[in-house]
């Protein structure tokens, strides 16, 4: 079902220029997620229109629910190429971005992704391919890096079978084993949150690590792990970032609190991103995550190369390397980036957040990256 949002524009008798959004909108896809890129990319349209559009042509997001399955979303690219969009957008699931990313450079199709991190978005580099999200080894390595600061050195990972959760195991060994750091991975297909928190005793880890999905067995696991006389002083984390939205804490309560996470924002947002803050509150009736703002930077990109290189597909490909834009969270340019294969945004600002145990409504930053080397706020409140 095509979902167009045409928000009134200067000139509805034009025609629109079209953008396919990919979002994961139901199960088993993280739709609150989906639902936060898509008010997003809504907001954004909505913007782009009232200032007069395209070249007075309307801005239409003909919207596909990915629903995190990967051969979904490659139908779903084909779909749009047929239906004539200029360019694809967004996508948060790294494994269905990178299905989606295979098929649209076969296509030669124009595609920004807005939230997937999986360094190997593509197979080989490609031309027709942009990312906002910074990639998983940049981010990770950071969560590392906090980790080992707080005097982690054994760390267990509960892990599910996917490319991107097995990248992430990668990630983490070898930039701990240098530093003496060890990982001990549990796998959750041969594992209870019971017998995961027997091998947390066994191994002596000092820290769990989520690489699972949400809501299950995500919670299930911090559940078990709270109430184990054990293991009281084990830090739990979600790299992720399952503990950014809503959900976890309306499932998990206090137990979701100090689960430090990554996500992509700025210590402070400037002019832009505050006033897109507020809008995307009231849009969403909630606090917006970064995938939200992840949603509106990819619109805010996208319009800016259709106003300066027009709608042909080619032409928005050629303009990746030369577009410039001040974003939400910081100045968007895109380069290219030693090992990964599509033009990269280096890098959107990086946070190490959990929630507030007092308040776990709120999150507390434990560590944030603008550019160049990981820098600390404050004392490491992660839990020892």
């Amino acid at each position: 079902m095509i979902t167009e949002v045409r928000p009134s524009g200067p000139d509805e008798t034009n025609a629109g220029v079209r953008i396919g959004a990919l979002v994961p909108l139901s199960r088993p896809g993280w739709a609150e997620a989906g639902r936060h890129l898509l008010a997003g990319m809504e907001l954004a349209v909505r913007e782009v229109n009232d200032a007069g559009g395209i070249e007075g042509r309307p801005l239409e997001l003909v919207v596909r629910d990915t629903a995190a399955d990967p051969h979904r979303a490659a139908a779903a690219v084909d779909e749009l190429a047929r239906l004539g969009v200029a360019a694809l957008a967004g996508e948060y699931h790294s494994v269905v971005a990178r299905a989606a990313a295979g098929r649209a450079d076969a296509l030669g199709l124009p595609f920004l992704c807005s939230s997937a991190v999986l360094d190997a978005l593509t197979e080989q580099p490609t031309p027709w391919v942009a990312r906002l999200a910074p990639a998983q080894s940049h981010g990770w390595r950071i969560y590392a890096d906090l980790l080992l600061a707080a005097g982690h050195r054994r760390i267990a990972v509960a892990s599910q079978p996917s490319v991107y959760w097995a990248s992430g195991v990668r990630i983490l060994r070898d930039h701990l084993a240098p530093r003496g750091g060890t990982v001990i991975e549990v796998d959750m297909r041969e594992s209870t949150p019971e017998s995961v928190c027997d091998a947390l005793v066994e191994g002596h880890a000092t820290a769990l690590l989520l690489l699972v999905g949400h809501p299950e067995p995500a919670v299930s696991l911090v559940r078990s792990v709270r109430r184990d006389p054990r293991l009281a002083e084990i830090l739990i984390g979600a790299p992720a970032g399952q503990p950014e939205l809503a959900s976890w804490a309306t499932s998990l309560g206090d137990d979701g609190a100090a689960v430090p996470f990554l996500r992509y924002l700025p210590e402070r947002l400037g002019p832009l991103g505050t006033r897109v803050g507020t809008a995307l509150r009231e849009r969403l009736a909630e606090a917006p995550s970064f995938v939200a703002f992840e949603g509106y930077d990819t619109v805010l990109v996208l319009a800016e190369v259709l106003r300066s290189h027009g709608t042909d597909r080619a032409g928005i490909a050629d303009a990746w390397a030369s577009v410039q834009v001040e974003g939400t969270r910081g100045r968007i340019r895109f380069s290219r980036t030693p090992d990964i294969g599509v033009w990269q945004w280096v890098w959107a600002p990086v946070q190490v957040v959990d929630r507030d145990p007092a308040r776990p409504d709120r999150f507390r930053v434990l560590r944030s990256v603008a550019c160049g080397p990981p820098r600390r706020v404050g004392p490491s409140r992660a839990r020892a």
